[in-house]
């Protein structure tokens, strides 16, 4: 099978992976759709801020592997076909990225959802990570470090969405920087093409992300944006497990 078909069939895979809305899913479990509430995304922060801390960590990480998966695939099934023709590009190197443009495209337009979805910002570290740490691991202590200074930065501003930026805007400029290092060089001109197109995969899957947030971004100019307090859902979360320990008690 030629690298191309193995791509395409990677890349519609990914997307149609990427249609799977876990925050949905959990929330239709609780007997309630999260698009009703809070801010209406279906994502990590307003799944924590209405439906409790311990279910939006739970939507995040099925996020992050929402992301994290599909990426991994493509590695795994690319890592032997070698080089593109007449290129030093390697093909994994440009599948990671289109698997990760695809699912995150996925999570941000879904196709079972009339293109309403989340705005991508768990499925993207997910996908950075992967391709980070393929890259070497000195490459994911740069999307560790944008991770925990998103998480510092929300805890003391209650900026959830300028937080997500931080969260993942680095990384994508470490996996660009890495790409440059690795091909800017070149003197091959197929090489430079996958490089660019690459390259821009990496600008899409940031542009995406931002654009979905674009009322975030309004409501934060105007000074009304969703507050996202760490502390106040942490209060909530003993509050709730001493009133059902009082419960079982009274049992």
């Amino acid at each position: 099978m030629s690298n191309l078909v193995i791509l395409i069939i990677l890349g519609v895979c990914s997307y149609l992976f990427g249609n799977i809305n876990w925050a949905l899913i959990i929330s239709k479990f609780k007997k309630t759709d999260i698009r009703k509430l809070g801010s209406g995304n279906p994502g990590t922060l307003n799944m924590s801020r209405n439906l409790g801390l311990k279910l939006g960590l739970l939507t995040f990480f099925l996020d992050i592997l929402k992301g994290a998966l599909p990426t991994l695939v493509g590695f795994l099934v690319l890592k032997g076909r070698g080089y593109f023709t007449n290129s030093e590009f390697l093909v994994y190197d440009f599948g990671i990225y289109l698997c990760g443009f695809c699912v995150v495209l996925g999570h941000i337009f879904p196709a079972v959802l009339k293109f309403k979805g989340g705005k991508g910002i768990a499925s993207t570290i997910g996908v950075v990570l992967v391709c980070e740490s393929i890259h070497g691991w000195a490459w994911i202590v740069i999307a560790v470090m944008a991770l925990v200074c998103a998480l510092i930065f929300i805890y003391f501003t209650e900026f959830g969405a300028m937080g997500s930026f931080i969260a993942i805007t680095p990384s994508a400029i470490g996996g660009a920087i890495c790409l440059f290092l690795t091909y800017g060089a070149s003197d091959n001109s197929v090489t430079m093409t996958y490089y660019v197109i690459t390259s821009m995969m990496i600008l899409g899957i940031c542009f995406f992300t931002w654009f979905a947030h674009r009322m975030n971004i309004e409501r934060m100019l105007a000074g009304n944006e969703h507050p996202t307090s760490i502390k106040e859902m942490v209060v909530k979360m003993k509050a709730k497990k001493a009133e059902e320990k009082k419960n079982l008690e009274k049992k």
